[in-house]
């Protein structure tokens, strides 16, 4: 026996239906192989995660005529939970086994297993972000609306909005994030015209809540807005005026862990409340865990700012999931969605408490988890975890797909990224898929061009901090690239603030600028409008298309996004010479130009294909003007 086997679970004649299963649905697989000397039996090997194999026999159905067998078997899989499976077949002298490798093609005697992801549906899968585009804010830095409050007698308030954030550690080697520009949700409500013309639906704010420092990931009262962000009534006018203007507002949870200046810890005694630090008497008390009382206790990532909750905790878990508690109270306010911090830090059984009380109030509200690996298979601190299987998330931060984008713009690896597409589409329920987070860069990580680009000499924090990329025309045609995959593979694209104006910032707190409102770069902001654009003109295909690829080889990215309402292809190349593209139907129109497509896309380029489109007449079209803006401008943005 050779070793020509054929099997994919990507491919619909070998598995249906594709991706994820639903529990009591009948799955049907189909394997070819070449014909061995008297197969006597063919299996499938079905296994429940920590149970033991599961032999079904598998029917024989035909043989090509280039004597390849074919064998399909049907199951029907009535448990909810992570499964993995293989094939054997036996002779009457021997035994094969059929795996999968990285691509997920079947190798023979080798390879891994395959994994099949059982699902429930607990919820309705949310609908009004598929398609569609979210927008990543953190308010501090992101606009000053006016009214400007200073209500933090221990804060540094800036002046200078193009300035540096503060990142020197003080005297103890802490950076204590206690300066502010002065962004607030009033800004935010200022720029929604703007938001709608990027194509924005869905606003995603870092958090809000009470907080001493300026990123807020240290709560201090969950139930009250920060005072320098405004109010809860400048919330209530932003959830009204973006739902007005087609966009829901995601708020961050951060349930992990409060801030030590707290409500609920009140370590400098800065609140009227009896916190866990001052009393074991505290109704809060339990909500902690402590080593050596006071001053020894768990924290997040051992920051003791950051004091770790016990989420299981009757009392916490009713104060945040509760019918009286805190996601019921801002989703009764009119949110669209939230967005749980470390989510592979939260137990299950408060991610079932904390979807249900999110579902209880609005079905179609979105349960979003950060999550930094495969969401399917991922194990935290030793147990699997079942975010995806019903009743939890609803969707993903989408990191895979952002590591094999910037490796293919950097590298021209497109078989290792078509290769991790294919795995998250199989392995990811499609309400998840449509739903996915599809982040280049976040608060949490260099931003985007800084990536791409060449810095220079970035050995030193210092260094970092003022580093700017040395060739601006190269690295917008790299992101350029990375940009429109984000914007076109399954999923939502998340645009992190800033990134459409040619921000630059390697690690926090130099990835949180401000945006540069009057000194933005006209070609970046150009680029993301009409990405925005396309999104909206083809939300049809982008909400519910499948994904096909077409190519992968020489440096060359190229996949097709199919449905009823029309197929685009994308072919992003960072191989070394043009690559040619031709398919009979039809003229093709470059939708990133509106412009007929001359059949060749240039190394370091990408297009956008469709067929029927509109073009640009010659009076349309805008004059040719170069695309980057004199490197003075540029420079200007940060001086």
């Amino acid at each position: 026996m050779n070793e020509q086997v054929k099997f994919s679970p990507m491919c619909p004649a070998c598995k249906s239906p594709s991706g994820a299963l639903k529990a009591g649905d009948t799955l049907r697989l189909t394997l070819k192989f070449n014909r061995p000397s008297n197969p006597s039996e063919v299996f499938l090997v079905l296994t429940k995660d920590g149970e033991s194999d599961v032999y079904y026999p598998m029917e024989f159905v035909a043989v090509e005529p280039d004597t390849m067998m074919e064998y399909t078997v049907s199951v029907a899989v009535t448990t909810r939970g992570l499964y993995f499976y293989h094939f054997i077949v036996n002779t009457e002298d021997k035994q094969y086994r059929i795996g999968a490798g990285d691509d997920l093609h079947a190798l023979l005697g080798k390879g891994h297993d395959w994994q099949l992801t059982v699902y429930e549906s607990v919820y309705a899968p949310p609908s009004f972000l598929k398609g569609g585009l979210i927008y990543q804010i953190m308010p501090d830095r992101f606009c000053d609306g006016g009214a400007r409050n200073k209500t933090k007698p221990y804060a540094q308030y800036r002046d200078d909005w193009y300035g540096l954030p503060e990142y020197l550690p003080d005297e103890n080697g802490r950076i204590r994030n206690e300066d502010f520009f002065g962004g607030n949700l009033r800004g935010v409500i200022k720029k929604l015209p703007y938001f709608k013309s990027l194509g924005v639906t869905c606003i995603y704010l870092n958090p809000v809540f009470e907080a001493h420092s300026n990123h807020k990931y240290d709560t201090g009262n969950y139930r009250k807005i920060d005072p320098d962000f405004g109010t809860a009534d400048d919330l209530r006018e932003l959830i009204a005026k973006a739902d007005k203007m087609g966009m829901k507002i995601m708020l961050d949870g951060v349930f992990s862990h409060t801030g030590d200046d707290s409500i609920y810890f009140n370590k400098y005694g800065t609140y009227d409340s009896v916190g866990a630090y001052q009393s074991v008497h505290s109704p809060y008390y339990k909500w902690y865990t402590f080593r050596d009382y006071p001053d020894d206790y768990e924290s997040w990532w051992n920051v003791d700012i950051l004091p770790q909750t016990r989420e299981c905790e009757p009392s916490f878990s009713e104060y945040i999931c509760g019918e009286d508690g805190i996601i019921r109270y801002w989703t009764e306010m009119g949110i669209g969605g939230w967005r749980l911090d470390v989510a592979d830090e939260l137990p299950d059984a408060f991610l079932d408490r904390a979807a249900k009380a999110a579902k209880a109030v609005n079905p179609d509200c979105l349960v979003l988890g950060e999550v930094w690996e495969d969401a399917s298979n991922k194990i935290a601190y030793s147990a699997r975890r079942r975010y995806l299987t019903g009743g939890q998330l609803d969707s993903v931060t989408n990191y895979p797909f952002k590591e094999d984008i910037l490796n293919f713009v950097r590298c021209g690896d497109a078989q290792r990224l078509n290769n991790t597409i294919n795995v998250i589409l199989n392995n990811y329920p499609k309400f998840v898929v449509d739903n996915l987070m599809n982040l280049l860069d976040t608060h949490d990580t260099a931003r985007l061009i800084s990536v791409l680009g060449d810095s220079g000499d970035t050995s030193t924090r210092e260094k970092r901090a003022t580093a700017l990329i040395s060739d601006p025309e190269h690295t917008f045609a790299l992101v350029k690239i990375a940009a429109t995959l984000q914007y076109t593979l399954p999923g939502v694209p998340c645009l992190y603030y800033g990134d459409e104006a040619g921000l630059e910032g390697f690690e926090d707190p130099f990835n949180r600028r401000c945006y540069p409102w009057g000194r933005e770069n006209r070609a970046y902001l150009k680029l993301y409008k009409k990405l925005g654009a396309l999104r909206t003109e083809q939300k049809d295909v982008f909400a519910e298309g499948t994904y096909r690829n077409i190519t992968t080889e020489n440096g060359v990215f190229a996949f097709a996004r199919e449905s009823a309402s029309g197929e685009i292809i994308v072919i992003a190349n960072r191989g070394e010479q043009p690559y040619a593209f031709e398919e009979k139907g039809g003229e093709w129109v470059d939708l990133l130009t509106d412009l007929p497509f001359g059949g060749r896309v240039p190394p370091c380029s990408v297009a956008v294909l469709a067929r029927g489109v509109k073009q640009k007449t010659q009076k349309e079209k805008a004059p040719i003007k170069k695309e980057i803006e004199p490197r003075r401008l540029y420079k200007e943005r940060y001086e």
